[in-house]
């Protein structure tokens, strides 16, 4: 099972960050099982107005992320399914796309949530999708884990300041 030692994350509420969710619309779905996912991840964190773009697949979802993060977000959620076929396309999606999220958080420093599923079948991806009866919700975990990651960096550089001024 892949959420098999997933960590507990816990995070206090963040009211005032700005935080976009990127959805790709293919396999509806468990789409709107992530989407789902997300925005309630968001709303429990105190987020209560994120920003939400749905593009055409997961292929697009990095360019959507570079430009919601230049926009000034603190974090941004990226939801997506590929789904395994009888080509290689699905390797080359799901390298691009992680390659590209990658990038974006990396040279951006705005901490991007990855929840794209890459599964081999339709029923891998509604088990981890937050639907009733799925085993995983990784719409809600993708956006918990960008929260968290804002909340440790401003921390680290709070501490990071008061060493400096101290010193």
């Amino acid at each position: 099972m892949s959420g098999k030692g997933a960590p507990e994350i816990s995070v206090a509420p963040c009211e005032g960050l700005k935080v976009a969710v990127v959805a790709a619309q293919w396999h509806d779905k468990v789409m709107d099982g992530l989407l789902d996912g997300a925005l309630r991840a968001l709303a429990g964190l105190g987020v209560t107005e994120p920003t939400v773009v749905r593009v055409p697949g997961s292929f697009e979802l990095p360019v959507a992320a570079r430009v919601l993060a230049d926009r000034g977000h603190d974090a941004v959620v990226a939801l997506g399914v590929v789904i395994r076929g009888g080509t290689p396309h699905f390797d080359y999606v799901c390298q691009g796309v992680t390659a590209g999220l990658t990038q974006v958080s990396v040279e951006t420093g705005v901490p991007v949530g990855f929840g794209v599923l890459t599964c081999d079948t339709e029923e891998q991806a509604v088990d981890r999708a937050g639907l009733p009866g799925s085993v995983e919700d990784k719409g809600h975990e993708a956006a918990t884990a960008a929260v968290a990651t804002v909340v440790a960096l401003r921390s680290a550089a709070a501490a990071m300041a008061v060493t400096a001024s101290s010193g």
